[in-house]
């Protein structure tokens, strides 16, 4: 059974997640992506860790079913190479340093003149144009410039996301921009130039607080807490555990008190007889239901959650992830080959009836090299001399 994009080719110059991780995910639903290497280290992403049994555990995330090839693109060899590469490709996925490409030469005019069915996605820190057009842009500063950093930890302290979201939304809005480009490309034919930067998907995704500070108030930070909504958020219980629950309208909020609490007088209380006092009075809140919890264990908390049809959920550390019974009944976790040997990995989100899960190896650096170079119709003395030169 074809995978839905098994027609297209993806020549990816890319490094640490955004561009990977757009790139794995074309894929996962059956692109061929070559990635592009320095020779040597390759991608510095390789290197962050050895947390994944002795892989960088980003990298492990974002660069399964690739082949490698590594090339020096400083030198004509490694530049004749790519562009060999470029004339069977489908799309040109780079996320290099700005100007990057340009001073190789391939910017987009040479792109457009030469591949002219080539769709070309740019994905950049700050965007292509504008005052922070050439600034050096990671993950963690593009959460301080849009305000993540601003609206996410305590009230003492301002903090990062625990996940790279910058980089994610960078990488996905390149994944379904791209996937956008392809089916306008077969309806009108014709490559074209995409730019997509962590800036403006992170803007993008910051909607919600935006547009609670045009009410001329800043969003308050509060942990775990909903910074708006009450009860929403953890609860210490009687055995040391915590639960999770959110409350999201008045007749939650009064089962919430009836079944789960026992206390149905609270639904009442002054303090709490809508969304927004029960946010002013968050602290009294949290004492009253703390208070009944303190005396049952969180099985029993959760009996009644579901009894209340209130949502609600276990505060799980990171080494029960793997081993959440959700995943395990649904078979969610694969096993994907890599440089250091067999590892876990999650099936894409989307699931069809139509095609299967891809899982191919994770690749070693310029384990392909070789092999690419055979197909673009180098000879074994021209990649000996490659080789010798260090081209490759």
């Amino acid at each position: 059974m074809a995978l839905p994009l098994s027609h297209v080719t993806v020549v990816a110059l890319e490094q640490a997640i955004a561009a990977p991780l757009a790139t794995r995910h074309l894929a996962d639903l059956g692109a061929r992506v070559i990635k592009v290497e320095r020779p040597g280290g390759g991608d510095f992403a390789r290197h962050y860790d050895t947390a994944a049994g002795g892989l960088c555990s980003h990298f492990a995330w974002a660069n399964r079913s690739k082949e490698s090839i590594t090339l020096d693109l400083k030198s004509a060899g490694g530049k004749e190479v790519l562009g060999r590469l470029l004339e069977g490709a489908d799309v040109f996925v780079q996320n290099l340093a700005p100007g990057a490409v340009e001073r190789l030469g391939f910017g987009d005019e040479r792109l457009r003149a030469d591949y002219p069915e080539l769709i070309v996605c740019h994905v950049s820190g700050y965007g292509a144009d504008g005052p922070y057009r050439d600034k050096k842009a990671y993950d963690l500063l593009i959460q301080a410039e849009t305000g993540v950093v601003a609206v996410t930890g305590s009230e003492e302290a301002p903090a990062k996301s625990g996940i790279p979201v910058a980089d994610i939304a960078g990488g996905m809005y390149a994944y379904s921009s791209i996937l956008a480009a392809l089916l306008q490309r077969e309806r009108d034919g014709g490559g074209c130039v995409l730019h997509v930067s962590l800036y403006d998907g992170l803007c993008d995704w910051m909607g919600f607080p935006a547009y609670f500070a045009l009410g001329g108030e800043r969003l308050p930070r509060t942990g775990a807490n909903h910074p708006s909504i009450a009860p929403y958020g953890p609860y210490a219980v009687g055995d040391g555990r915590t639960i999770l629950f959110s409350i999201q309208s008045q007749r939650e909020w009064e089962q919430l008190c009836t079944v789960v609490l026992d206390r149905p007088e609270i639904a009442g209380d002054a303090r709490f007889l809508d969304n927004m006092r029960r946010v002013q009075n968050r602290a009294a809140l949290r004492a009253e239901i703390e208070s009944v919890f303190a005396g049952m264990t969180a099985s029993e908390v959760a009996e009644r959650m579901e009894r209340g049809k209130i949502a609600y959920a276990a505060l799980r550390e990171l080494e029960e992830f793997w081993a959440h019974p959700q995943l395990a009944a649904r078979g969610r976790v694969a096993e994907v080959g890599s440089p250091v040997g067999p590892l876990p990995a999650m099936l894409p989100a989307t699931t069809s009836e139509s095609w299967p899960a891809r899982f191919e190896a994770i690749p070693d650096t310029g384990e392909h090299t070789r092999a690419l170079l055979e197909e673009l119709g180098y000879g074994s003395e021209a990649i000996e001399g490659f080789e010798r030169d260090d081209v490759v």
